[in-house]
């Protein structure tokens, strides 16, 4: 499985920024957990939102609950990290990585662990 994601870059606190994962598998696309983590210098990856990795199909991080979004084009094999209304706080490197099944579901998916192949990463910064 390869993952490579896009759209990064800069904007300011208040603004919105849509990054993309694009997903490339031999088997079937739905068959992964997608997530999207971030790591800000110094500090630990976070776990910020995942797809299809919980009986409500997304599962979100307190942190970015109602700013961020996730969805999926099924037949682009893309996924989308909507983000809205930045704060400098959400300054980061943005990782998307694939869980391959049998994969836990709901929190769990937040962990960095529970995932098989990650992407190089984007850089998003946010100023004040």
């Amino acid at each position: 499985v390869k993952l490579v994601e896009s759209g990064g870059g800069l904007v300011q606190a208040g603004g919105s920024l849509r990054l993309s994962c694009q997903v490339s598998a031999d088997d079937d696309f739905d068959r992964y957990a997608i997530g999207w983590f971030r790591q800000a210098p110094g500090r630990e990856r976070e776990g910020v939102l995942c797809i299809n990795c919980s009986d409500d199909n997304t599962y979100y991080a307190d942190s970015v609950q109602g700013r961020f979004t996730i969805s999926v084009d099924n037949a682009m094999t893309t996924v989308y990290l909507q983000m809205n209304n930045l704060k400098p706080e959400d300054t980061a490197v943005y990782y998307c990585a694939a869980a391959a099944p049998p994969y836990l579901r709901g929190a769990a998916l937040l962990d960095s662990f529970e995932y098989d192949y990650w992407g190089q990463g984007t850089q998003v910064t946010i100023s004040s």
